[in-house]
């Protein structure tokens, strides 16, 4: 195996530390031939879709692209925005927001970059421009709060395929979960209760998470036990009684069986029952996307008014919330311990002369092919 070369002008160097943050990823545009460039490489990921490759590629190329993807590039449209998809423009700010945290408590040489899982920017062109700029030390921070084999261990693959053809590879830290971290109930928390000062509370808080195969639970994922306890610590923080909270599951795809109990059908149940208001919150997304926006508060939302209910209320996710951006620095400094991140005066002139010196290097080697 050849690996590719490293860039000259960073030997030498004081070493950076970053953090990455990592969301699942977006279409770049709402278009069925980007939708469906999308899709195809979300839906080829065997931690996604645990069948038999030959099996799979069959279903994928011959009937989910070609009928799916129009259909959901008329839903991405739906909630499009004048910047581009909500998921990236909340994941950038939330990036740049925590930057500018972690700069004010006092960790001045920590870059913090943002990465898609699918789409871009790609996790191998975000890791291969923080090697060009110094990084040497690197924690990549999934979006997802509550772990799973479907979402986090699939940024674990991809960082590690990334590495296999790297020479130098940086020292690297994986945050696997928070889902019980005290920074994330609290912006939870703080997120419901702003919604219920401005609106007014329902009669039932119902808390949804993305769903998935129920065999990934009985095959040991702890998916499921960690929305569960993000959902427990969020009731008990808004001193919520069992009868007033429940959790539930969306995004099901497929004919298999998911976790349970179902979103869409649970809700217009609580309808049917005489439940005149609910509000609803996504606790396992940590910024507004597709499932949020349009499968929620326009899907949902229907399936609920057309059962009989009168007042559907969607609670933002945290998105850039003051409180989020908290929480992600206390997590980000959790797992930073150990590593520089102030320089002294004399590594702030050292790094000014090394970043002159790389540019002169850079501009007369050129970048490595």
């Amino acid at each position: 195996m050849s690996f590719r070369p490293e860039p000259p002008y960073t030997h030498g160097t004081i070493p950076r530390s970053a953090v990455l943050l990592v969301n699942l990823g977006t279409p770049d545009e709402p278009t069925r031939g980007k939708v469906r460039s999308y899709l195809k490489q979300f839906l080829s990921d065997p931690r996604v879709v645990e069948v038999p490759r030959l099996v799979w590629w069959c279903i994928l190329h011959l009937i989910i692209l070609p009928f799916r993807s129009g259909q959901s590039a008329a839903k991405y449209r739906t909630i499009w925005t004048r910047d581009g998809s909500p998921l990236r423009v909340n994941t950038a700010l939330q990036a740049t927001r925590l930057q500018a945290m972690l700069t004010e408590r006092g960790h001045e040489d920590v870059t913090v970059a943002m990465a898609m899982r699918y789409g871009s920017p790609s996790m191998p062109e975000v890791l291969d421009r923080l090697k060009e700029e110094g990084v040497d030390r690197i924690v990549v921070l999934p979006a997802y709060p509550q772990y799973s084999g479907t979402t986090t261990a699939s940024i674990w693959d991809a960082v590690f395929q990334h590495y296999a053809k790297v020479r130098n590879i940086p020292e690297l830290r994986l945050v696997k979960h928070y889902h019980d971290h005290e920074g994330y109930i609290h912006a939870l928390r703080d997120n419901v209760l702003a919604h219920w000062d401005n609106h007014g509370r329902g009669q039932k808080l119902v808390m949804s998470f993305h769903g998935v195969p129920k065999r990934t639970l009985l095959l040991g994922d702890q998916y499921h036990c960690e929305c569960y306890k993000t959902a427990r610590l969020l009731a008990t923080a808004l001193d919520l009684s069992q009868d007033e909270y429940m959790v539930t599951f969306q995004s099901r795809f497929g004919k298999a069986e998911w976790l349970q109990p179902y979103t869409a059908p649970t809700v217009a149940q609580l309808a049917r029952d005489g439940l005149e208001r609910i509000d609803m919150i996504c606790p396992g997304f940590t910024s507004d996307c597709l499932e949020t926006l349009e499968e929620i508060s326009m899907e949902v939302r229907h399936d609920f008014e057309a059962a009989g209910g009168k007042e559907f209320h969607y609670i933002p996710c945290l998105n850039a919330s003051p409180a989020w951006i908290r929480g992600l620095a206390e997590i980000a400094e959790q797992h930073l311990i150990g590593w520089p991140t102030i320089l002294t005066p004399a590594q702030r002139e050292a790094r000014r002369i090394d970043a002159e010196r790389g540019a002169a290097r850079a501009k007369s080697l050129g970048a490595p092919n």
